[in-house]
């Protein structure tokens, strides 16, 4: 089937599926951040418990398959008696993975902090939860906008995940599916979705390359 035929049959749902792939993308980001930010927290707190915990959390997340975590939370999760939405085992899975990779990126940025400020910090006075909120994370997130804005591209790739449960409407990944099974859609449904993908990355690393200009630390 030609684009042309595909984009007037099917063209209305490639819309949808492109706006709820949008949608994915900004709430397991969102979760991601805030969730990775709490994990960093953890691993330089001063209570060592909070400091294997969040070692524990990113040791997890980074290194299982998002596939695996998504089946896991389907599938496995009913045999404990918690059943969950599709939509909310996506965002799950969309979330959990770069959250680990997000805090990965933020202890990179830490790091990059001259411990001067930090002792200038104490001899002020603040507390830790002062230090952390008024000196450490602005400057971890201005030294870490490039890799966050890379980790946004791989969460909205990592969306995909979506189309291996009935997820309605269905994103970029499930239409492709969805269009192959009622019509012979073939290699070009795959084009016109690898195509929105790609425009919506290049938006993201324009976008993040920006801001890193506009809010980069110069030393």
């Amino acid at each position: 089937m030609r684009i042309e035929e595909l984009l007037s049959q099917f063209g209305s749902q490639y819309v949808r599926a492109l706006l709820t792939t949008w949608e994915l993308t900004a709430l397991s980001a969102a979760i991601a951040f805030l969730l990775g930010t709490a994990v960093t927290v953890m691993r330089i707190s001063p209570i060592r418990p909070l400091r294997r915990f969040g070692d524990f959390y990113v040791q997890i997340f980074r290194n299982i398959p998002g596939a695996s975590l998504l089946i896991l939370l389907v599938y496995a999760l009913p045999y404990l008696d918690v059943v969950l939405s599709y939509r909310t085992c996506v965002l799950m899975a969309a979330s959990l993975i770069p959250s680990a990779f997000c805090s990965e990126y933020l202890m990179a940025g830490i790091n990059t902090i001259d411990p001067g400020q930090i002792e200038a910090a104490r001899s002020l006075g603040m507390t830790f939860g002062q230090i952390i909120r008024r000196v450490v994370i602005p400057q971890a997130l201005r030294s870490s906008i490039l890799p966050m804005t890379n980790l946004l591209v791989a969460t909205m790739l990592t969306t995909a995940l979506a189309s291996q449960v009935p997820l309605n409407p269905r994103e970029l990944t499930g239409i492709v599916a969805h269009i192959n099974t009622h019509a012979v859609g073939g290699v070009t449904a795959f084009l016109i979705s690898a195509f929105l993908y790609c425009m919506t990355a290049v938006a993201i690393g324009q976008a993040g390359s920006w801001i890193d200009r506009k809010v980069r630390i110069l030393r």
